[in-house]
């Protein structure tokens, strides 16, 4: 069966690890799966990432954020997340529309439903089974980055107390999607959970972790 699986989450939330943990667990289950992250996963959105976070002489502002974000998302949805889930694969999205909503929405100030319009434009209605929103505090998350900061991470910690409540107000609005994780959990804690969630929702037995 395909299943559409977004992780979320403020920066140093571990939702990247969380999602390569998943795509390992689930292969070893000999489950069809296919791991992809924003923006990228095709070489249009890799070179779009790349200006995005680690464009620093470029400036670049929040409206142009949104349409870039987006044309990389429209990218990835029509060459492999559409065709992916086609095939019956459980597909893992590391970040997708509600990190725009959060980073550009919430944090940037632009108009909410301007983002919404464009997301379902980028998507053509492609919306997650679920979505896990890995939790931590905004101080924690920062300090825990140890490479060089990128364009967000660079921001001020009122940009990221604004993306984290901002999170919070989205798993409001649909809390039948969202799954809240508290990412302050050991690595396999979280791990074991996420996993529990996911092979009962495509009825299969999990591994032990």
């Amino acid at each position: 069966m395909s299943l559409f699986i977004t992780f979320e989450g403020g920066e140093g939330s571990g939702k990247s690890t969380q999602a390569r943990l998943l795509y390992r667990k689930l292969q070893q289950l000999s489950v069809p799966v296919l791991l992809v992250h924003e923006p990228g996963s095709t070489p249009a959105g890799e070179k779009v990432s790349r200006m995005l976070k680690h464009g620093k002489d470029v400036r670049i502002s929040p409206l142009a954020e949104l349409f870039l974000f987006n044309a990389a998302r429209a990218q990835l949805v029509n060459d492999v997340l559409k065709p992916a889930l086609k095939k019956g694969q459980v597909v893992i999205c590391d970040r997708y529309t509600d990190s725009t909503m959060a980073y550009q929405g919430y944090g940037r100030g632009l108009n909410k439903e301007t983002i919404n319009n464009l997301n379902e434009l980028a998507t053509g209605g492609l919306k997650p089974d679920i979505t896990f929103f890995v939790d931590v505090p905004v101080k924690t998350g920062l300090a825990r980055k140890t490479e060089e900061a990128d364009r967000f991470e660079s921001e001020t910690l009122s940009f990221h107390d604004k993306v984290r409540s901002g999170y919070l107000a989205l798993m409001k609005q649909d809390p039948r999607r969202f799954i809240t994780i508290d990412g302050l959990k050991t690595k396999n804690e979280i791990a074991e959970e996420i996993l529990g969630i996911v092979t009962g929702r495509i009825g299969k037995n999990s591994l032990r972790w």
